[in-house]
């Protein structure tokens, strides 16, 4: 009988093809003149989103680019920080432009591009909201 000496099967050519297993080190982007940063609070589908902006508070609906679409990695979901691109005709809509990591985020709290409270409350807030909404469908089933 032959014995297995080889590294594997298709995982071990994906390991191998991959140049720091996962992570990258990718450059840190920051906001520009028509541009915020805001957090997920729900996801809508068909690729949009609502977000609360950083600057004003004001709730928008997002809607996630072509490019940010088809790339895998970029996988949004609720409570996640993002840059947004306002629009100039349409203070109700926005693009989200780019999806920041938890390290990113951090990054951006030290420099003092966003306050760690920001982040903290707004995001406990989209939990509590999501938690009573849950409670709030109240089934009644019926013995026959």
């Amino acid at each position: 009988m032959v014995r297995n000496t080889g590294k594997g099967g298709s995982g071990h050519k994906k390991m191998k093809n991959s140049t720091n297993n996962g992570k990258e080190n990718r450059e840190l982007v920051f906001k520009e003149q028509t541009q915020d940063y805001a957090i997920i609070k729900e996801m809508l589908g068909n690729g949009r989103c609502k977000a609360v902006c950083y600057s004003d508070d004001i709730e928008r609906l997002c809607i996630i680019r072509g490019t940010m679409r088809k790339k895998r990695n970029n996988f949004i979901r609720r409570n996640d920080f993002i840059l947004i691109s306002l629009r100039d005709y349409q203070d109700a809509k926005a693009d989200i432009i780019h999806l920041y990591t938890d390290d990113e985020v951090r990054m951006l709290t030290n420099y003092e591009e966003i306050t760690h409270k920001f982040v903290i409350s707004l995001s406990s807030q989209i939990e509590r909201t999501h938690i009573e909404d849950s409670d709030n469908e109240d089934v009644v089933f019926e013995d026959i």
